[in-house]
């Protein structure tokens, strides 16, 4: 009898797992630690529905790919089993090195690690203790396996993964402008000399797309209070290494050891729930400063942050510096851990990498953004800027 597996989405409805390997690469305990991984770091202390976890994300992006794949083989498009398999596997681990609380926390924790890095090591212990079966998805993950759409699907500007932290970000924050027609995208990709593209009728879907990213952006994942908890979290975690504050296994490894010493295994120990545990006895910590930004996260005591079209001008960093020392009684040293400037930028589309191109019926090729009366283009190349200031209330 075929295997067949349905896991029950609350933006798709069910998912359906037909190959054995996936469901015990699913059922992993590398896979399964995205359970306490929460998918948009500290944006539920804005949006509070925004609870959900890298696993539904990395199981959603399964489900666009497997769509995806049957919509371009339906085409003429020449994909066997086995490529099918990989890059299912391939997206289903994208994520699989996302520390605690994913992007807010990278390069905090383990300084000089990015996500991708991890995620390719832990793919490659899969890959061991799977016999070997993961190594053409290692090939399509890292962009050298012969077909390059593969590797596009998996990572670019119009991926599946894209497609899934859009639609499923927006449907449990509840902000409706990061809609996109994901299944219509889908049903317009196509394949033209060995590259993902769009057909010309998806001109429209792919504008939406992208300027759904764009508002998702400045109006959720970098929401100016969004930010500031983000920034209080990576501070506690700074200033707990600063001081050597102790916590226990498996984060005090991380903030009192040695990260070369670390194992993948050791990695893969620590979730959301360690950090928070430790926020939770720092609170009371001697530390002034630590206990001040432990407290801010638990009670939603935020730093108070402003944006601004310029660099915030030295005086206003003063003078809240001032009114810190005085109010809180803290030093200028002190007061600068919690009153402190910075820069947030995204952009619409990069011109400079991977581009999204459409196929027309007459055979030409044209980047999205040399489409006749584009609604993306060249005018917005480059990044939007804002500067910001956090400061205590």
């Amino acid at each position: 009898m075929r295997f067949h597996k349905i896991i029950n989405d609350p933006v798709y409805g069910f998912i359906t797992i037909d190959d054995e390997l996936i469901s015990q690469i699913i059922a992993h305990p590398f896979y399964q630690r995205l359970r306490r991984i929460h998918q948009m770091a500290m944006a539920h202390l804005v949006y509070p529905g925004a609870v959900h976890s890298r696993l539904h994300h990395s199981l959603g992006a399964y489900h666009l790919m497997r769509c995806a794949l049957q919509e371009l083989i339906s085409k003429g498009t020449n994909i066997t089993a086995e490529e099918q398999q990989a890059s299912k596997i391939a997206i289903l681990l994208h994520d699989i090195g996302h520390g605690p609380f994913s992007h807010a926390l990278e390069q905090v924790l383990a300084e000089g690690l990015h996500h991708e890095e991890i995620s390719l090591l832990l793919i490659k212990e899969l890959n061991t203790q799977f016999n070997g079966q993961l190594q053409m998805a290692i090939d399509i993950f890292t962009d050298k396996y012969p077909k390059k759409f593969l590797h596009q699907l998996v990572s670019g500007q119009l991926d599946v993964d894209r497609m899934d932290y859009l639609t499923r970000d927006s449907f449990f924050t509840g902000v409706n402008e990061g809609v996109i027609a994901y299944d219509r995208i889908i049903k317009m990709l196509t394949v033209h000399r060995g590259e993902l593209m769009v057909e010309e009728k998806g001109i429209y879907s792919i504008e939406k797309f992208l300027v759904a990213r764009r508002l998702m952006y400045w109006q959720v994942y970098l929401h100016k209070t969004v930010l500031s908890a983000e920034q209080m979290l990576k501070r506690i975690i700074k200033r707990a290494k600063f001081i050597h504050a102790h916590c226990q296994e498996p984060l005090n490894s991380f903030i009192n050891g040695q990260l070369s010493g670390i194992s993948l295994q050791q990695f893969c120990n620590i979730d959301d729930y360690d950090v928070l545990m430790a926020i939770k006895t720092w609170c009371n910590h001697e530390d002034k400063v630590l206990s001040i930004l432990c407290r801010g996260i638990i009670d939603r005591q935020l730093l108070k942050v402003k944006y601004y079209a310029e660099p915030v001008e030295e005086s206003l960093v003063h003078q809240k510096m001032t009114e810190a020392c005085l109010n809180a009684d803290l030093t200028q040293e002190d007061a600068g851990w919690l009153i402190f400037t910075g820069e947030a930028s995204s952009s619409t589309y990069n011109f400079e990498d991977e581009h999204i191109h459409i196929l027309f019926k007459d055979g030409t090729v044209k980047d999205i953004s040399e489409v006749d009366n584009a609604l993306i283009n060249e005018n917005l190349r480059g990044k939007v800027k804002k500067y910001y200031i956090c400061y205590l209330r």
